[in-house]
């Protein structure tokens, strides 16, 4: 309820459940109550299609992503049936936390802001990469390597 308060337009003009952002549902093979919120929807190959802006976000209306999705059903703007996704109340720089989590009477929400761990990309040891550029400048020569090099350097620059 919170989160629909807060991303009212204007801010605070309206209190709808509907819009909200967050659901607690009951798991009953584990006799418990879990938050879900309206996360990032999985990438999908159709993503990109019939792009859209309003009021300054991009939606993607082909429907395929939402049919596949778990949460389909859960999180969508009850008017236009466009799918909601939680921003962690990031519009409001000067807040802390969520407005979910500062208005839980209960304290059943908690809000931890978690790192993530980034795996370096292709991390070679360099024995293999000498092996992998002697096996291209035997296929292709040095000079040709040292040119394919050249202008992969350039390019990243500018």
């Amino acid at each position: 309820m919170a989160c629909s308060t807060f991303h009212a337009r204007p801010r605070y003009a309206s209190n709808n459940p509907a819009r909200s952002r967050v659901r607690v549902l009951f798991d009953p093979m584990r006799d418990l109550y879990v938050p879900v919120y309206a996360g990032d929807y999985a990438p999908a190959e159709c993503c990109g299609r019939d792009r859209y802006t309003i009021e300054g976000k991009t939606y993607d209306e082909c429907g395929f992503c939402r049919a596949s999705c778990p949460s389909r059903d859960l999180f969508k703007e009850p008017d236009s049936g466009l799918p909601l996704k939680c921003d962690m109340c990031q519009e409001d720089p000067e807040l802390k936390e969520p407005m979910c989590v500062q208005w839980c009477i209960t304290d059943a929400l908690t809000y931890v802001e978690r790192e993530e761990e980034v795996e370096e990309e292709n991390a070679a040891q360099p024995e293999e990469l000498e092996t992998g550029l002697e096996a291209l400048a035997d296929k292709f020569g040095l000079e040709k390597i040292a040119e394919a090099v050249a202008r992969l350097a350039a390019a990243r620059k500018g």
